[in-house]
C-alpha cells in the first residue's frame, strides 16, 4: 500500500520571476531586504534554525536570529527590531517559506508600508543575495563549527556575522566591507 498522502495546506506558492533579484534591483539601503532559513544541529542533535536578513543594496547582514524553531510570530519580532534599528525596507524579498507567507506576517507588513515580494518556488538563484549570504555562512562557519547549546551558536554566529560585515570586503562593493560601503552611502560623494 502506497504512503498516505497529507493534505496540503490550501497556499500556493506565490511569486515568480518578475520578482528575482535581476528584476527588483536595490536602488539603495533599505530597498530591498531579503530573508530566509538555513538549519543547522548542536553536538547532541538537536535543531538550530537561523533566520538571516540581508540588505541586497550595502549587503550588511542586519539580523540573524538563531533558535530550536522561528514561526511566523518570531520573524515579525525579529523584523520589528530590525525596522526600529535600521528602518523599513521597501520591499522584503523571500522564497514560499510558510513563515513568510502566513496571512498575519503578511497584514503586519502591509500595516508597516512594506511590500512583499516572492521568488519562483524551487528558484533559488531569484533570491541571489541572501542565498549567497547563507552559502558562505555554511561554508566558512557552520560546516567547520560543532555547537554544544544553543547559547553558544547564538555568540559564536553572532560574532561570525559582525566579522562578516566589518572585516570581509567584496567584490560587488569595490573591494569594501558591507560597514564600510554603507558609511561610504550615509557620507555622501566627496
Amino acid at each position: 500500500m502506497p504512503p498516505r498522502r497529507s493534505q496540503a495546506s490550501g497556499k500556493r506558492a506565490q511569486g515568480g520571476a518578475e520578482q528575482a533579484v535581476w528584476n527588483l534591483p536595490a536602488r539603495g539601503p533599505n530597498d530591498v531586504w531579503s530573508y530566509d532559513f538555513m538549519g543547522g544541529r548542536t553536538r547532541d542533535g538537536s535543531p538550530l534554525r537561523i533566520l538571516n536578513v540581508v540588505d541586497e543594496h550595502t549587503r550588511l547582514a542586519l539580523g540573524c536570529r538563531v533558535a530550536r524553531s522561528i514561526g511566523a510570530g518570531d520573524v515579525r519580532t525579529e523584523l520589528e527590531r530590525l525596522f526600529a534599528r535600521h528602518g523599513r525596507p521597501r520591499v522584503l524579498l523571500s522564497d514560499n517559506g510558510r513563515e513568510f507567507i502566513a496571512a498575519s506576517l503578511g497584514t503586519w507588513l502591509d500595516e508597516q508600508g512594506v511590500a512583499r515580494a516572492f521568488i519562483e518556488k524551487g528558484s533559488p538563484q531569484q533570491d541571489a543575495f541572501v542565498e549567497r549570504f547563507n552559502g558562505t555562512m555554511r561554508d566558512e562557519l557552520l560546516n567547520g563549527e560543532e555547537f554544544d547549546s544553543l547559547t553558544e551558536a547564538r555568540v559564536v554566529i553572532a560574532a561570525w556575522v559582525e566579522q562578516y560585515n566589518t572585516l570581509r570586503p567584496h567584490r560587488g562593493l569595490g573591494m569594501m566591507t558591507p560597514s564600510a560601503f554603507a558609511a561610504s552611502l550615509r557620507k555622501g560623494p566627496k
